[in-house]
């Protein structure tokens, strides 16, 4: 029995769609149906299709630094215990922005975002370390973000 779920089938059409999304969220859907081959209409039902089922979200990115975040961090995260409670926790916290469960090192990894090191400093003792099953952690604070697009495409 296989643990990851069975992946949706999308075809050429909706494939290029979500490229195109990528490529540029505020694309209209006359833009996309001109480069697909289809009619605004039918990228617009087939875009609600997409994001309905789940296969994609149409967010605004946003810079961190610039609304006033000036420390990102991402913190590796031992638990003793059930990793998943202990996820589901630490996905709560308003500063978190990615949880992600791992093998190796860490059980989780948190990426958190905070004005300033004071608020790390907070968010790491006050937060994070008092949820019952955190063992340890280890933060990793952003220096520079080189690197980080969304446009990785499918498959």
């Amino acid at each position: 029995m296989s643990v990851n779920p069975k992946p949706l089938q999308l075809d050429d059409v909706s494939k290029a769609i979500i490229e195109q999304l990528q490529a540029d969220g505020r694309r209209s859907y006359a833009e996309i149906g001109k480069a697909v081959g289809l009619s605004e209409a039918a990228v617009r039902q087939r875009v609600q299709k997409l994001t309905d089922s789940g296969v994609m979200q149409i967010v605004a990115v946003t810079d961190p630094m610039q609304l006033g975040f000036y420390r990102q961090a991402m913190v590796g995260v031992r638990v003793s215990g059930d990793t998943t409670v202990v996820a589901e926790k630490l996905a709560k916290i308003s500063a978190v922005d990615y949880v992600v469960l791992t093998a190796g090192s860490f059980d989780i990894l948190v990426e958190v975002v905070c004005e300033n090191d004071e608020d790390l400093i907070d968010l790491l003792n006050k937060e994070i370390r008092g949820i019952p099953g955190v063992q340890s952690t280890e933060t990793f604070v952003y220096l520079k973000l080189q690197k980080q697009f969304y446009n990785w495409g499918t498959r």
